[in-house]
């Protein structure tokens, strides 16, 4: 009994001893460890624990949010102001509707240089008649004077005239772990700007479907982050976060029909871009052949009685597909004698290989005959 209460009242001096220390160097250091060291004697509860946890995970979204956000954009479009001509069926006969002129939310987007240049996805400047701007976190609004797209990468780089901007901090998506906490932000469903969501990486190497499905140099997105931070409709071309703040993806695109899937371009994508921008002032070049297509696997190409190899879908008008001849429910079989049923990743790796201006041979299949046809690829950057 005599050993217990000795025991207490060692405890009890120990803590005014460490208590009276911190209070009079006023270093938070020494009342950590303080309370540390009374750890091994007075175990806090496992509540405490719990709400210093989320204490410390709310402080770093705070954080992120405060030193991110003035680098973060509202991208905006004006299309032309058109009138439509629309027919009642039941009563009233025709009447008009205004269409376009006004302009609208659409995406989101990030700086990374002080003098205007802006990144964000493709599709989100998709148009190239349509007038685009960039709204700043305190409502600045900036023209869009020039854009350089990358297709094949669904990211595009847009110049502001603007000085003394806030770049972000470019990281890594090398070392990325399932489970990672990640934030995002970005103008959610083209209405709320500035929206910040939280979550983890759900998964690494996805491959998804994006962009024009016209681009038949490449019909998916392939290594591509998963995560389970809200990215909605309007998010897209905003940064996702590291806890340190810095950009590790690019938001792309949400997994339709689902709930807390979402996908981000890997940053180390970006950054290989942006090097090919900073050396040549546009992204690298790539040849485009203009066909959507869907490969014929072997077993298909069996049951069909028809060659394995791409199955064109569609053909895009004045492609070069389209002046070589190409047309729908060909089957390219192959390109400059590499057959298309011995690479994985179909017509769109093989093309990927070629350089714009280069004139190719493809041999395709039609009506139960081989045909063979010359293409000029041309120059998909663009």
């Amino acid at each position: 009994m005599q050993v217990t209460t000795f025991k207490r009242i060692l405890v009890l001096f120990i803590l005014l001893v460490i208590i009276g220390g911190a209070v009079v160097s006023g270093s938070v250091i020494e009342r950590t460890k303080g309370v540390a060291f009374l750890d091994k004697f007075l175990p806090r509860s496992s509540s405490t624990i719990v709400n210093e946890k989320i204490i410390n995970e709310e402080s770093i979204v705070i954080e992120i949010a405060e030193k991110v956000s003035p680098s973060v954009v509202t991208v905006s479009v004006e299309t032309e102001r058109q009138r439509i001509l629309e027919f009642n069926p039941f009563g009233g006969g025709f009447s008009q509707r205004t269409q376009g002129g006004t302009p609208q939310d659409i995406g989101s987007g990030f700086v990374v240089s002080a003098d205007g240049l802006i990144v964000t996805n493709k599709h989100v400047v998709e148009s190239t008649t349509a007038k685009y701007k960039v709204i700043t976190k305190d409502g600045t609004e900036y023209e869009v004077k020039t854009i350089n797209r990358d297709p094949a990468n669904d990211l595009a780089i847009l110049k502001i005239d603007a000085t003394n901007l806030i770049p972000v901090e470019l990281g890594s998506s090398e070392n990325l772990k399932a489970g990672q906490f990640v934030v995002a932000i970005g103008t959610a469903l083209g209405q709320f700007r500035h929206t910040v969501t939280t979550g983890v990486i759900s998964g690494l190497g996805r491959g998804i479907t994006a962009g024009s499905p016209y681009q038949g140099f490449v019909e998916k997105l392939d290594d591509v982050i998963q995560t389970d931070a809200a990215i909605n409709p309007g998010n897209s071309g905003g940064p996702l976060l590291n806890s340190a703040g810095q950009v590790i993806g690019v938001n792309v695109a949400v997994a339709e029909g689902a709930q807390n899937i979402g996908f981000a371009l890997p940053v180390n994508i970006l950054r290989k871009g942006l090097d090919q921008f900073s050396a040549n002032g546009s992204f690298a070049s790539k040849a485009f052949l203009g066909v959507q297509y869907q490969m014929v696997s072997r077993q298909a190409a069996l049951l069909n009685n028809v060659p394995q190899g791409a199955y064109v879908v569609d053909v895009v008008s004045n492609s070069p597909a389209d002046k070589a001849g190409i047309l729908i429910d060909d089957i390219v079989i192959e390109i400059d004698g590499e057959k298309l049923a011995d690479n994985e990743d179909g017509l769109a790796a093989v093309v990927s290989k070629k350089e714009p201006g280069a004139t190719i041979t493809i041999k395709l299949w039609r009506d139960g005959e081989e045909k063979t046809v010359s293409a000029s690829l041309t120059n998909a950057s663009q």
